[in-house]
């Protein structure tokens, strides 16, 4: 089974068009997705986590 996809914080950003300062804000009220601290201390945020949270919101959306 391959490994999961996991993208940059740089990354996640640019797709959803927001900025670092906005996305931690975000993320301190609960409504971010799931940020994953690799061993040697980077960010990543795996891509079925942030599908599942652009879904959430494109439900609400409707």
């Amino acid at each position: 089974m391959p490994a999961p996809k996991m993208l940059k914080l740089p990354e996640v950003l640019e797709e959803i068009q927001m900025s670092r300062a906005a996305f931690y804000r975000m993320r301190a009220r609960g409504n971010a997705p799931r940020l994953v601290k690799l061993p040697n201390g980077q960010i990543r945020v795996r891509r079925s986590d942030l599908d599942s949270w652009l879904n959430r919101y494109e439900d609400h959306a409707a």
